[in-house]
C-alpha cells in the first residue's frame, strides 16, 4: 500500500507493473476488463429476485447442463468488455460452444477462457457465487482459431478469480504475486485488501461433497476419509467460495474422480486451470490425483477433470494415497 490513508486501487496496481513484476504489454487493459465486467455482474447478482432473473432459462449448455438465467447474462457482459478491451484474441466460456474470435484482432493479444458465474445454482439462495479466469498470451503471429485455445495451464500468464458474496473480492495471480482487491461500493473501485497472498502453511479445512463418498473407489474413499479424521468439513458447493477460504485460511478443495464420472466433473480449461495457477503461485498444489493440472496437454476446449487443490503437503498426501501409497 501507499500513503497513509490510502489503499492501492487495482487500476493503480496493474499501471505499476503487477505487483513489481515486468507488465506484458495490454495485460493491464485484459485485467482491468475483468474487472469491470465483474461489477456489473455484481450488480446484476444483487438485482437478480427483484428484477425476477432468478431460475432457469429452460436451454442446456454444450455440457447438458440446465442454463441459469444469470449464466446467461455474466456471460454476454464478460464477452463484451473482453472483446471491448482491444489486447483479446479469443474467448472461450464454460456456456458458449464454439470460442469467440475477436475481429481485428493486436499481434500482442491475449487468450481468455472463463466460467462467467461459477455456482450460478447458488444465487436463488444468496449463497457466494463467483467467476473464474484464465489468461493466455497469443502466439506471436498466430491466426487465432479454435485450437489456440488448447493450452496448458503452465502457459498460462495470470488468473482471476471474483467471489460475490458478503463482499465482492477479486484475486490476481500473476507470476510475481498473488493479491486481493475488495470492491469499494463507494468509489466504485477495487482497492488492495490482501496483498502478497500465500497459503497458510497449516491446513484448517477439507472441502468435498461427502454425498459422493459411496461412489468413490477404495483408494479415494481412504484419502477422504483421511482428511475427514484430521480437519474440520467447510463445504459451500461453489467452488470459488470453497477456493477463497481455504486459500486464505488453509485447506484443501477436493472433487476425485468417482465410478459415475471417470473423467471428473469440473472443466479444466475455466475452472482447475485458473485456480489451478492461483493455488501454486500462493504456494499450494493441484492435481487430478495422479497428474498435475497444469500439465495436462488439453484435447477438448470442454474437457473435464478431476481436481485436487490447496496445501501442497496435502495435495501431495492425498495423491499418494489414490496411487497406492
Amino acid at each position: 500500500m501507499s500513503a497513509v490513508g490510502h489503499r492501492t486501487t487495482l487500476q493503480e496496481y496493474v499501471s505499476s507493473g503487477l505487483g513489481g513484476g515486468a507488465q506484458d504489454d495490454g495485460l493491464d487493459a485484459v485485467i482491468m476488463a475483468i474487472a469491470d465486467g465483474s461489477i456489473q455482474v455484481q450488480r446484476q447478482v444483487q438485482q437478480a429476485a427483484l428484477a425476477d432473473a432468478l431460475g432457469a432459462t429452460g436451454e442446456t449448455n454444450v455440457q447438458g447442463e440446465i442454463i441459469q438465467r444469470m449464466d446467461q447474462v455474466s456471460s454476454d457482459i464478460f464477452v463484451e468488455t473482453l472483446s471491448s478491451s482491444g489486447h483479446v484474441a479469443a474467448i472461450g466460456c464454460e456456456e458458449i460452444e464454439k470460442p469467440v474470435i475477436i475481429e481485428g484482432e493486436v499481434a500482442d493479444g491475449y487468450i481468455v477462457l472463463m466460467d462467467p458465474l461459477d455456482g450460478s445454482s447458488n444465487i436463488d439462495v444468496a449463497v457466494s457465487i463467483g467467476s473464474i479466469f484464465g489468461i493466455w498470451k497469443k502466439r506471436p503471429g498466430e491466426k487465432v482459431n479454435e485450437d489456440s485455445l488448447l493450452r496448458p495451464g503452465d502457459e498460462q500468464v495470470a488468473a482471476v478469480y471474483v467471489v460475490y458474496g458478503s463482499s465482492t473480492v477479486l484475486v490476481l495471480a500473476t507470476k510475481t504475486d498473488v493479491c486481493g482487491f475488495t470492491l469499494d461500493f463507494r468509489s466504485g473501485e477495487f482497492a488492495v485488501t490482501h496483498p502478497n497472498i500465500k497459503i497458510p502453511k497449516e491446513c484448517l479445512y477439507y472441502s468435498t461433497n461427502e454425498g459422493n463418498h459411496k461412489v468413490l473407489d477404495e483408494p479415494t474413499q481412504k484419502a477422504v476419509a483421511n482428511l475427514r479424521n484430521k480437519y474440520s468439513q467447510r463445504y459451500v458447493g461453489s467452488l470459488v467460495a470453497d477456493f477463497h477460504r481455504n486459500l486464505l485460511k488453509g485447506g484443501i478443495f477436493a472433487y476425485p474422480a468417482d465410478r459415475n464420472r471417470k473423467d471428473g466433473r469440473l472443466r479444466l480449461m475455466y475452472e482447475a486451470n485458473p485456480l489451478g495457477f492461483v493455488a501454486e503461485q500462493a504456494g499450494g498444489a493441484a492435481s487430478t490425483g495422479y497428474q498435475r493440472i497444469l500439465d495436462i496437454i488439453p484435447e477438448q476446449l470442454h474437457q473435464r477433470t478431476p481436481l485436487i487443490l490447496g496445501n501442497k503437503d496435502v495435495v501431495e498426501e492425498i495423491v499418494s494415497v489414490i496411487n497406492g501409497g
